[in-house]
């Protein structure tokens, strides 16, 4: 019990990502009764874990922190509540402009605050929305500075089917209220006020990112700025795209590599440089000045890059060894990472659910882990093998650590992404960054040319190797996604195997291969209807065959969840579907399928209600509704898409009653 409980710093992020992932994976919020229990069952436990026997203090522990998930993914998701747009909305936007980025579409996006609009009670106005420009906006207004726009709005989308990723829980979080698109020019109303410090960051990011693409045009310079800045807005989709098919999109988003090779080589040059002065490496406590001095550079990086999720989880991680290095502790520890997992929990539990946590501790601890072995063979290796058999093991332990979670996200394996981030990887560290860190020095001075001019080689060689690779046969390996219980299993299947002992730990090896099999057995829903009666899919011989064109984003992700690497115009093109545009019709399951859209859907709803057919329908129902069919109209799909197994029964309850999962009404 002695032991376990010296083990409690390593299992306290687990019971505490326990209790908040419990709390996002419920179908409803908790009613005020379970979480007054829950608040009575924590204080309980602390008692007992303060003051109980010996054998139930551990337990306790836990139990305490796992009710603590709960509460803190519930006061977070009241903390962050604020008003979403209830229907849609077509007119003048003005608000103040807090980010400038690109959408996934090679379409630069404006986030607005304070923000009016023509008509709407300020009780339920947004307060932050975001919108995406037109392809001809030339001119980009400044963080701070207020703008007027005409734009069509509507609430974040709910999922395209029952269990896939929800954009109306990832705005709550984020705090959009509303998205849409510009109908024309953006007009400056005021310019950013110079005593705004809460977004003096992104100016100077902005600014920083046009200055070092005005020194390196093109692709090269986009991607430089993303790695020193956090400015991504220059990359095209097409460089994203080569950069995901190589597995080499880590690269782009500051995360722990960047903040690693950062601080890493400010730890270095200041360690061993103040060593070569003679004297002072004798006198002066050296490697803690140079971790201080690490630690400063983290922070301002992290200043500069802004507080995402992704950076901030890089900046704790960074900064707890170096905290470790300064209070004479061993850095590289799982203690260390459970330390910035917990506190990045506590800041924002909503993090459990990204792909970005996961992968990140996931590779982290699989390093961690590894790097015990790997003290112990390097010394006998030759000194000129040591570092490229230390990428390697790293790049092979990283990769496979986060491949299932990358897998199950993004339904896409790079086959070659080890290759890639062989070629890659060192460039980074080697040239790429240092440079970077010395161009910032040196450009007070106007002297940071060379060192621009480095980086700017690097990083064309990192997108030469990203397209060479992602040209290969067979670089992008299509994956259909996982039941919702696979990912939760693995995850707690591998902490046990790694923080437990004896049984748990075979439970542990047994969990993961469960949610293997489960993985491997998994079985597509054969209909699915799009929200708002937008797309049909019927899954056929050829695979998934489309209703129509359109809808893109909801197809792309019925086809990436079917392991499918079809386009939605080739899906469309598929046998299954027949009839004009605006009434096209299949056979599912001995019933006839009727998707009813564009301006003739009503006129047409009559005379497709016959012999049980079924009815999907983009527009609201008339009040009685025909008899003989089953009509699925656009306000009974709001909620989100709606799924069939093949023997014709409905997956899921669809869209849970969630405080982000509020049915919009029609104005």
């Amino acid at each position: 019990m002695v032991r376990a409980r010296l083990d409690l710093p390593l299992w306290a992020p687990v019971a505490l990502g326990t209790g908040i992932g419990a709390w996002f994976a419920a179908p409803v919020d908790p009613p005020a009764a379970v979480i007054w229990g829950l608040g009575g069952l924590a204080v309980v436990a602390l008692l007992i874990w303060a003051r109980g026997a010996e054998p139930l203090r551990f337990p306790a522990a836990l139990l305490a922190l796992l009710a603590a998930g709960v509460l803190l993914a519930e006061a977070r998701a009241g903390a962050v509540a604020a008003p979403v747009l209830p229907f849609r909305y077509d007119g003048p936007v003005e608000g103040r402009v807090l980010r400038v980025d690109r959408s996934s579409r090679d379409r630069i996006r404006l986030t607005l605050d304070a923000v009016q609009l023509t008509g709407i009670d300020p009780a339920r106005r947004p307060e932050m929305l975001r919108v995406t420009l037109r392809p001809e906006t030339a001119a980009l207004p400044e963080p701070g500075e207020r703008v007027m726009l005409t734009a069509n709005l509507q609430p974040p989308a709910p999922p395209a089917e029952p269990g896939a990723w929800d954009f109306r829980r990832t705005a709550w979080f984020e705090g959009l209220g509303a998205v849409g698109f510009a109908r024309g020019p953006v007009l400056r109303v005021s310019p950013p006020d110079p005593h705004d410090r809460a977004l003096a960051g992104h100016r100077l990011r902005l600014r920083l990112s046009a200055a070092m693409q005005a020194r390196m045009p093109g692709q090269a310079g986009a991607v430089a700025a993303a790695l020193m800045t956090g400015d991504r807005s220059g990359i095209s989709e097409a460089t994203n795209a080569v950069m995901r098919a190589a597995n080499l999109y880590h690269i782009i988003s500051i995360s722990g590599l960047h903040m690693g090779m950062l601080a890493g080589f400010v730890f270095a040059a200041i360690r061993y440089g103040l060593a070569a002065v003679g004297p002072f490496a004798l006198i002066w406590p050296v490697k803690k000045i140079a971790a201080a001095v690490a630690l400063v550079a983290s922070t301002l990086y992290l200043w500069l890059a802004g507080t995402e999720v992704a950076t901030t989880r890089a900046w704790l991680m960074t900064g707890a060894m170096l905290l470790a290095v300064l209070l004479d502790r061993r850095a590289i520890s799982l203690r260390t990472v459970a330390l910035a997992a917990l506190v990045l929990l506590v800041l924002e539990p909503e993090s459990l659910t990204e792909p970005g946590f996961q992968m990140s501790f996931a590779a982290t601890v699989a390093l961690v882990l590894a790097f015990g072995p790997w003290a112990r063979i390097a010394p006998r290796l030759p000194w000129l093998v040591r570092p490229v058999a230390m990428l390697v093991l790293t790049s092979l332990v990283a990769g496979t650590a986060t491949a299932p979670i990358a897998a199950a996200h993004f339904g896409r394996v790079a086959e070659y992404g080890l290759v890639a981030n062989l070629l890659a990887v060192p460039v980074m560290g080697t040239l790429v960054m240092p440079a970077g860190v010395i161009a910032a020095l040196l450009a007070p001075l106007g002297l940071a040319a060379p060192a621009l001019r480095v980086m700017e080689q690097g990083t064309r060689w990192m997108i030469f190797v990203a397209e060479r690779v992602a040209a290969l046969d067979g670089a992008v390996i299509a994956v259909p996604a996982p039941p919702a219980a696979v990912l939760p299993l693995l995850a707690l299947g591998a902490l046990l195997a790694v923080l437990a002992r004896g049984l748990p730990r075979i439970a542990g090896l047994s969990a993961m291969a469960v949610a293997a099999g489960l993985w491997g057995t998994a079985v597509r829903p054969a209909l699915l209807i799009a929200p708002e009666a937008a797309l049909v899919g019927l899954v056929t011989a050829e695979g998934r065959a489309l209703s129509k064109p359109g809808a893109a984003f909801v197809a792309e992700s019925w086809l990436k969840a079917d392991g499918d690497d079809a386009t939605p115009e080739l899906a469309a093109a598929r046998p299954g579907f027949s009839g004009p545009r605006g009434a096209r019709v299949a056979t599912w399951n001995g019933r006839t399928v009727v998707h009813l859209s564009g301006t003739g859907a009503l006129a047409a709803l009559s005379a497709a209600c016959h012999d049980d057919a079924l009815v999907i329908l983009a527009a609201p129902a008339p009040d009685p509704a025909p008899a003989g069919c089953e009509i699925w109209d656009r306000d009974r799909l709001r909620a989100g898409g709606v799924a069939f197994a093949a023997e014709g029964r409905q997956i899921g309850p669809g869209q849970g009653a969630r405080r982000w999962s509020g049915r919009p009404r029609r104005q």
